[in-house]
């Protein structure tokens, strides 16, 4: 499946719940969200319906997010049956680590590809300010979870001015005594509130701040249609990237739609939602039909985000609603 630039789009973000455990004042108010109900959500019986078409459709990896995806239940059945449905070459995961640690073992067994963990510190303190939660150990302990069953793990931290900027060193060097990628994220203006901001901590200021005391960083081959330019570090096991999600460096090679947790579908992070799969699903369209929607949603795709994002109104949603 093409969109209407010529990319090849095999790339799908499945968001499966808008819930999180955590308040995250980039992502969301204190006060959470206006949660959809239980209905309004797809069903897994529907997710279900919907994956072999994308899978036929030509998507070839798959990521579960949320809100936090370990927060709805049964969601280790819905992964086991889908990683053993064997419809996608790879299925990865992004959590927030506060529940995931149980269920290690089974991504394990199941082969999940990778677990993206969200960790935007290593102060257990100022993981509380930013989280408004006080769970820090817990996600430590998926931490080291993960890295005992030798599970593929990148660490996602948004970094924020005058939040968490002690905290870039110390991130970069988990990559040191661990085999872990750590990816350092421009801030967004995803938190449910449309709030602009500036962005001192860029691809720019972010690869200085390390350079600065790391040496230089040696660009590393990425995977195509990477979001992360990628660094090795003379000593370390691991390596570093940037995910310039602000800047939009990466969207000229973007593979990636997303469906949210109600079903709306989405091919660009930065545009508007583009067509219902749920209303679809239950007004009972054929599989013929839906198909043709999602492939003519795709080309009517912008050229990048910040098209996007000019095509439609103020972002006011959370990550939470999109899928993180």
């Amino acid at each position: 499946m093409k969109d209407n630039h010529g990319r090849t789009i095999d790339y799908l973000r499945l968001a499966i719940t808008d819930r999180c455990n955590l308040r995250c004042h980039y992502c969301m108010p204190a006060s959470g969200l206006d949660w959809l109900k239980r209905d309004e959500l797809l069903s897994y019986e529907e997710i279900e319906q919907l994956l072999p078409l994308f899978s036929s459709l030509g998507i070839r990896k798959l990521r579960f997010t949320g809100g936090e995806p370990f927060m709805r239940r049964d969601f280790d059945k819905l992964l086991t049956r889908v990683a053993k449905s064997n419809q996608f070459e790879s299925i990865t995961i992004t959590t927030n680590g506060v529940l995931t640690a149980p269920y290690v073992p089974l991504l394990k067994e199941l082969n999940i590809h990778s677990v993206n963990l969200s960790l935007d510190t290593l102060d257990e303190k100022r993981f509380a300010a930013i989280t408004r939660r006080d769970v820090f150990p817990d996600v430590m302990r998926t931490l080291d979870a993960l890295m005992a069953h030798g599970i593929r793990t990148k660490i996602n931290a948004v970094i924020m001015e005058g939040v968490n900027e002690d905290d870039i060193l110390p991130l970069a060097m988990l990559s040191k005594e661990l085999p872990i990628d750590v990816r350092f994220i421009e801030e967004m203006p995803f938190n449910g509130r449309g709030d602009r901001h500036a962005v001192k901590w860029n691809r720019k200021g972010l690869i200085e701040a390390l350079e600065n005391v790391l040496g230089n960083l040696m660009p590393i081959g990425t995977e195509p249609n990477a979001t992360s330019e990628n660094y090795s570090i003379e000593g370390h096991q691991g390596t570093v990237g940037i995910i310039a999600a602000w800047s939009r460096t990466f969207c000229g090679t973007c593979n990636r739609i997303r469906l949210t947790p109600s079903g709306e579908m989405k091919t660009c992070l930065y545009g508007r939602n583009e067509l219902n799969l749920g209303a679809l699903l239950r007004s009972n369209a054929s599989t013929n039909q839906i198909a043709e929607e999602i492939e003519q949603a795709v080309l009517r795709r912008k050229k990048d985000g910040i098209e996007a994002e000019a095509a439609r109104t103020p972002l006011e949603e959370s990550m939470a609603t999109i899928g993180g």
